[in-house]
C-alpha cells in the first residue's frame, strides 16, 4: 500500500513563498512519476506540476517560473518550491504518485494567500 504524506502548507501574503513536501511509502519510488495538483473551492482537480521518473518537470501555464518541482530519490521525497505567491494559487494541494501501473493520492494540504 503506497501512502503519501504532504506537508508545508499554510497562510501566506501575495509575493511571498511556500514549500511544500512530500513523503512516499513506496517501495521502487525511483521508477514512480510524481505530481502536484491542486483543487480549488468550486473548481476543478488541475495539474500543477509533475516530475518524471527520469526527472524532467512540466508545469501548467499559471505557475511557470514561480513554481519548481523537484525530487530526492533517497528520501523518497518530492517538493514542490512556490514562489511569488497569488491569491488565485489557494486550494488544497494534493501529491500524487503513479507507481507500477497504479495511481496514489494524498490527503492534502492547504495553501492559503491573502491579498
Amino acid at each position: 500500500q503506497v501512502q503519501l504524506v504532504e506537508s508545508g502548507g499554510g497562510l501566506v501574503q501575495a509575493g511571498g513563498s511556500l514549500r511544500l513536501s512530500c513523503s512516499a511509502s513506496v517501495t521502487f519510488f525511483s521508477l514512480t512519476d510524481m505530481g502536484w495538483y491542486r483543487q480549488a473551492p468550486g473548481k476543478q482537480r488541475e495539474l500543477v506540476a509533475r516530475i518524471s521518473r527520469g526527472g524532467s518537470a512540466d508545469y501548467a501555464d499559471s505557475v511557470k517560473d514561480r513554481f519548481t518541482i523537484s525530487r530526492d530519490n533517497p528520501k523518497k521525497t518530492v517538493y514542490l518550491q512556490m514562489k511569488i505567491l497569488k491569491p488565485e494559487d489557494t486550494a488544497v494541494y494534493f501529491c500524487n504518485a503513479y507507481s507500477l501501473g497504479r495511481e496514489y493520492w494524498g490527503q492534502g494540504t492547504q495553501v492559503t494567500v491573502s491579498s
